[in-house]
């Protein structure tokens, strides 16, 4: 997908530059493994660890330069092969064509015109680069071997892929050669482009993101020069820092997960041509059709002849979209930023502060989202800070009675407050709060839209910037929500005005708004401590043997999310967790790994 990366000419065949033993490499791969398979850095070392391990990197790209696998030509030059393979092999390849867009890179155009929830566009299986084609290629004796790589799905698809493109005879190499020599995730930024993200809430996971991917690259490294089950890998010669740089960016931005053959599971895949779509707000449009075993993807909205055809990558935040896919959404209509909240154990009110929120189905630590739009806060988040805030005597009003159990609905509806005197608290604590937030950042608002002016700045520096802006910008919109809300319900409590009356039939008001918050207590056991518990409805449906995917959050709706490769925790010899950490966005936040942008 176009808008994330510049493409950079390179020539194949070079001959390394610098001539490195075997024995040095190992050497230097072995201290990057142990540094970056330590304990995670204590708070506030990040940056200092981040330097350390970016130094050791540095030195083995210096040692392995020109020793990289490279194309001859422009990536230009190769999409005609890419329509020839794809019409080939059943892909339809009428009504578009791969066209450069200028700042927003590749996509694709229309050539006829296309109406809304048309078919246009279908990809059959057999196109599709996944974990199944892994393990029934020449990677897959050392599958079959490593436990790591059995962990770990997306990082199986990243070496794939490398395998790949190092075969000159791959079924996929069309498809492979249409793909950026580089990206514009964060693992592509120079130092002092990643210093620009300081105090943003992006910071940790792109550091954490560099650290995982230079781990996983020294294990892999080590494992391929010493299994005997790697002897017949084309990487074994040549598997570089920046090869696996460019695998890991190459999957983290365009992996999805479609359903295996007989529909019981899902699986990773990389989907040519389809992923040459860029991002606009919207829905999702792509499924899988299992009869015709095929992605399968409709018009977002009507498009005239020769206008870019987009497709939604998902309810993302910029970050998400920085982070994991290389690029800045300007209109992003989903944008957030993360807090973090939870009720001290240590508090006296604790017990019934908890079984509250248990019944609300909130956890008493969490993290939330202050939102772009109108409304900055969820009903969750509202819920939670009402609890939060609440007295004795108010809680047990939640919790005691023939009708707490369904006042505890009303918890996240604008429509019943808890008290005058509660809405106050909550409000004059999320000023506090968020104001804390804003103090972190180094620089203004006004500042950053100043830098912005400066036509000298980078793509990857000006991209910080905007991320860090537009953090700003919802902070500061919550802050003013609250404080405005703190006011109007000073003056309520001033005027001595009456709250709304609830009563049993207040229920039926809350029933199709997006105010009312479920009671799950049966989940309960299944919620993690730190965990953001999710209550948006995701469209997901199942007709016809079709599944929904999400191209943004990469997923089947209703399915575990896949995995950034970089994101895989204690890639050693020793022992591996293959759940990971997700920070995001961390995600990732939920983390949530994109789909495909070029």
């Amino acid at each position: 997908m176009g808008k994330k990366s510049r493409v950079k000419i390179q020539k194949s065949g070079s001959a390394a530059t610098t001539s490195v033993s075997s024995k040095e490499m190992m050497i230097l791969v072995s201290e990057l493994l142990q540094k970056c398979s330590s304990g995670g850095p204590t708070a506030g070392k990040e940056w200092e660890e981040y330097l350390q391990i970016r130094g050791l990197v540095e030195k083995i790209r210096k040692k392995q330069r020109g020793m990289s696998v490279e194309f001859e030509g422009r990536r230009d030059d190769h999409f005609p092969h890419l329509m020839s393979w794809a019409r080939d092999h059943g892909a339809s390849c009428e009504g578009f064509a791969v066209t450069n867009f200028g700042a927003e890179g590749y996509g694709l155009r229309a050539t006829r015109d296309i109406k809304a929830e048309e078919l246009f566009l279908w990809i059959p299986r057999k196109m599709l680069m996944t974990v199944e084609s892994a393990k029934k290629s020449v990677l897959g004796p050392l599958y079959n071997q490593d436990r790591i790589l059995q962990a770990m799905d997306n990082v199986t698809l990243a070496l794939h892929l490398l395998c790949e493109r190092a075969n000159p005879a791959s079924f996929w190499l069309p498809y492979i050669r249409t793909l950026p020599q580089e990206y514009d995730t964060p693992l592509f930024y120079e130092q002092d482009e990643v210093q620009l993200l300081q105090g943003t809430q992006a910071v940790q996971d792109v550091l954490s993101q560099y650290r995982n991917t230079a781990r996983q690259y020294a294990y892999f490294y080590k494992l391929i020069q010493t299994h005997p089950a790697s002897s017949k890998l084309p990487l074994k010669d040549s598997f570089t820092f920046d090869d696996y740089r460019w695998a890991v960016s190459s999957v983290m931005t365009r992996q999805n997960q479609i359903p295996t053959e007989d529909g019981r599971q899902v699986t990773l895949a990389l989907i040519p041509l389809w992923d040459m779509c860029n991002h606009r707000n919207g829905l999702i449009t792509t499924g899988y059709n299992l009869e015709d075993d095929r992605c399968e993807c409709v018009a977002l909205q009507d498009y005239k002849k020769n206008e870019q055809i987009y497709i939604f990558y998902g309810t993302r935040s910029n970050a998400e979209f920085v982070i994991h896919n290389g690029f800045f959404y300007q209109e992003n209509a989903h944008d957030q930023v993360k807090i973090k909240l939870g009720i001290s154990k240590s508090e006296r009110l604790y017990a019934m502060k908890a079984e509250v929120l248990a019944r609300a189905g909130i956890p008493v630590s969490s993290i939330f989202a202050l939102y772009c739009n109108e409304q900055p806060i969820s009903a969750q988040l509202l819920a939670f800070l009402r609890v939060f805030c609440m007295k004795e005597e108010e809680l047990r009003d939640y919790l005691l009675g023939g009708h707490a159990i369904n006042k505890i609905v009303t918890l996240g509806s604008m429509e019943f407050p808890v008290s005058w005197d509660n809405e106050i608290k909550l409000w004059t604590f999320l000023e506090t709060r968020v104001a804390l937030l804003l103090k972190a950042y180094k620089t203004t608002s006004e500042e950053d839209s100043s830098t912005l002016e400066k036509s000298e700045l980078s793509p990857h520096s000006r991209m910080a910037i905007q991320l860090r802006l537009a953090e700003k910008w919802i902070l500061e919109k919550a802050l003013a929500s609250g404080r405005a809300k703190r006011v109007h319900f000073q003056k309520q409590l001033e005027e001595g005005a009456p709250l709304p009356d609830y009563h049993e039939s207040s229920i039926a008001l809350l029933e199709n708004t997006d105010a009312k918050l479920p009671i799950i207590l049966h989940k309960l056991g299944e919620i993690q401590e730190g965990q953001e518990i999710q209550f948006e409805e995701t469209g997901a449906r199942v007709e016809n043997a079709a599944f929904e995917m999400d191209p943004g959050a990469n997923r089947l709706a209703l399915k575990p999310e896949p995995r950034d490769p970089s994101e895989e925790t204690n890639v050693n010899s020793a022992a591996l967790d293959p759940l990971g950490t997700n920070s995001k966005n961390g995600q990732r936040e939920v983390t949530r790994v994109s789909a495909g942008a070029i």
